[in-house]
């Protein structure tokens, strides 16, 4: 058996692979077995002079070079934000039997968006927004207001309590910005694909200990034809639990 090691071969790997002809003895030798790849100061050394690929970004525009702290919004244009939402639909629409599958997939990616948003919410708004809400009313109202227009640019234009129901809560937004670019076909019957935004709302409030179902429901106006009242239906344990603590 020869005693000659085995090193990469592949000429576009050449600029990275130590030498094709190994004259110190560096690289596996199968009849030697693992001591052939002893690190000593002669592989090393050679391990340390070769090029190597740097995979840090150098440019000042990277989004690495970007601090999370920034309170900047509309970063993105919203033909842009209107497009990748239109490819998110398709996409979910292509792996959906159907109508409610649809929301629901809608609704899953949307919950995904709204825990990790939270925790970059709290950050950016630093000692106000950072402390953890105790209260139903409290994170519902910041839900509303930091949360929605760190997200949207704006915050949502009405936050209501059910007269009848005592664990619904209600977030009404007149001209919701994903679904403004957004036309659904009759076929599709009542689809609403702001099942994508109460994902969202239910993702953050999960993740602040307030454990809800939102649904996305179409109130349009006359001058509001996008009007969408989100409907909040808390766990009931949220409501004994804040009746314990604050009575």
């Amino acid at each position: 058996m020869s005693e000659k090691p085995i090193l990469p071969s592949i000429v576009s790997m050449g600029a990275l692979t130590i030498n094709d002809n190994s004259k110190h003895g560096f690289g596996y030798n199968p009849s030697v077995g693992p001591s052939s790849n002893a690190i000593t100061p002669e592989s090393s050394s050679i391990l340390l002079n070769k090029r190597t690929i740097s995979l840090t970004p150098t440019s000042h525009n990277s989004i690495y070079d970007k601090t999370v702290n920034t309170k900047k919004v509309n970063e993105i244009s919203l033909s842009s934000l209107a497009f990748l939402f239109c490819e998110v639909v398709n996409w979910a629409l292509s792996q959906s039997k159907g109508i409610q599958d649809l929301e629901n997939r809608l609704n899953g990616l949307g919950y995904q968006i709204g825990q990790r948003f939270l925790e970059l919410v709290k950050l950016r708004e630093g000692m106000k927004h950072g402390k953890r809400e105790t209260k139903i009313i409290e994170i519902l109202q910041f839900i509303h207001g930091p949360f929605w227009k760190s997200i949207f640019g704006k915050t949502a234009n009405d936050l209501e309590k059910s007269l009848d129901v005592n664990d619904e809560y209600m977030i009404i937004d007149n001209l919701p910005v994903v679904s403004k670019f957004i036309s659904i076909p009759k076929e599709y019957g009542n689809l609403n694909c702001l099942a994508f935004v109460a994902g969202i709302i239910e993702g953050a409030l999960d993740s602040s200990g307030f454990h809800a179902t939102v649904v996305a429901h179409s109130a349009p106006l006359d001058s509001f034809p996008l009007r969408t009242v989100f409907l909040i239906k808390l766990d009931e344990q949220l409501l004994l639990r804040e009746e314990i603590r604050f009575n």
